[in-house]
């Protein structure tokens, strides 16, 4: 890890369950973009079905990504005893979360006038 001395090990192991917290999420994003693309055909419009789609796989994708480099500045932090890195993946998964509900209410609102 480089520098710095270890931390409680709760600390570490907190920032471990965090982490596999953020994998979780991201594995039901992209099961949940896989559903959406497999089972709603009847449902949705192609256009409409793609879009949510791979809206939840690249949201899947980014949190994968970006939990492992929280992971990895939150332990850096607590080495150098040095305050934690503002979170950086709430604010995107909230975006993306909001971006694929508003996709689906314009759809429903459309569908049902």
């Amino acid at each position: 890890m480089g520098g710095g001395t270890d931390p409680d090990a709760r600390f570490t192991l907190a920032n471990e369950r965090t982490f596999l917290a953020w994998i979780r999420t991201s594995l039901a994003m992209v099961a949940g973009g896989i559903a959406v693309e497999a089972f709603t055909s009847e449902l949705f419009v192609p256009e409409l079905r793609k879009t949510v789609s791979v809206l939840l796989l690249l949201l899947g994708l980014v949190t994968a990504g970006g939990s492992f480099f929280r992971w990895l500045n939150v332990e850096r932090a607590m080495r150098r005893e040095a305050p934690l890195p503002a979170p950086l993946l709430t604010p995107i998964l909230a975006v993306g979360g909001a971006l694929v509900a508003a996709v689906l209410i314009v759809f429903v609102i459309g569908r049902s006038a």
